[in-house]
């Protein structure tokens, strides 16, 4: 699973200038004067992953050599900074050279040349406001991320999942396995155990916005959850994820999923998820629902129905429609949702 690491990179001048210089533009690397303060090694690596020579860079001082340490190819960097999670970033190449950084940016008059470098697979420039992270189960309200974060196991599971973001390391695995599962399936011939899998390098082939972020969802959840009023609600880390909103009210405890489609395969998927999240929830559910920007087919409704879960959908801006689901069939349901 990939860490997750969080970088205050817009809360100062020089932060800003570091943005503007090696995120905003590409850095010609393969260039002078950059090329000569790479070494064979590093500059072969960087050449596997960006062919054009060119690539986004951001860089640490050797305070966070521990930190940076950690971080390898497929890693998720959240650029953070007034209040907001400016942009996210897939990590390519890291190493640790002083030259290439000082060809980069001016060293800090303190701490020294921003000597822990990486380059950048994907970016993308978001604006998630910080609020979006606090509603995480293992984050609180109030944290402005000051410092370098590397988050690692169920927190940056936690991370990735509850902002809706899909690496393109994990992307090209997964088709690489697929083709694998083909060959093997072809020529009678065993599959490979998936931690034996490896994505070549050369299959890499940057574009920009690689990197998958979703807000169509967490949008439309941010839109019905301002409609709430007299219940607790929050998200639930359960050992099947994520849920998007768990709801806490006089009237019982309901869980729900939302999808950024209405069609046939967001439905099947809010299904799977609901009956997989239900019963982990502390409270056993009442209800479950499923939440979509406009109403499902009829089919689609029926669908959710026999399995008792509820339908609601965005009917007007900053309004929204429940089709509850018979009372006899969330009834039998029950039994399945408890615990």
């Amino acid at each position: 699973m990939p860490l997750v690491a969080i970088q205050p990179s817009y809360g100062n001048p020089t932060a800003r200038r570091h943005w503007e210089d090696t995120l905003d533009r590409e850095v010609p690397f393969a260039a002078a004067p950059h090329r000569s303060a790479l070494t064979s090694g590093q500059y072969e690596e960087l050449m596997r992953f960006h062919g054009s020579g060119k690539a986004r860079f951001w860089g640490a001082t050797s305070v966070q050599d521990k930190k940076m340490s950690l971080l390898r190819t497929g890693d998720v960097v959240l650029f953070t900074g007034k209040n907001h999670v400016r942009a996210v970033g897939e990590v390519a190449v890291t190493f640790r050279n002083a030259d290439f950084a000082d060809t980069m940016w001016s060293q800090d008059t303190v701490k020294g040349s921003w000597l822990n470098v990486y380059s950048l697979l994907a970016f993308r420039r978001t604006e998630i406001p910080y609020q979006e992270i606090w509603d995480l189960p293992s984050f609180n309200e109030g944290d402005n991320f000051m410092g370098l974060r590397v988050l690692q196991g169920d927190k940056a599971e936690e991370i990735l999942q509850g902002l809706g973001i899909g690496t393109v390391t994990e992307t090209r695995r997964r088709i690489a396995r697929d083709a694998e599962v083909a060959r093997a399936i072809a020529t009678g011939t065993t599959v490979v155990p998936v931690e034996a899998l490896h994505t070549p390098a050369t299959t890499y082939r940057r574009a920009e916005g690689e990197i998958e972020v979703r807000r169509t969802e967490a949008l439309l959840v941010a839109e019905y959850r301002a409609t709430l009023t007299g219940v607790q609600v929050d998200r639930l880390r359960t050992p099947a994820g994520l849920t998007d909103l768990h709801v806490v009210g006089a009237d019982g405890t309901e869980v729900i999923e939302a999808k950024s489609g209405s069609g046939h395969e967001y439905v099947r998927l809010a299904l799977g998820q609901l009956l997989d999240y239900a019963p982990h929830s502390p409270r056993p559910p009442k209800r479950l629902g499923a939440l979509f920007p406009e109403c499902p087919v009829e089919r689609d409704v029926e669908l959710l129905h026999r399995y008792g879960i509820d339908v609601l959908f965005r009917s007007a801006p900053h309004h929204f429609t429940r089709i509850e689901a018979p009372v006899e069939a969330r009834k039998r349901m029950r039994e399945i949702w408890a615990p």
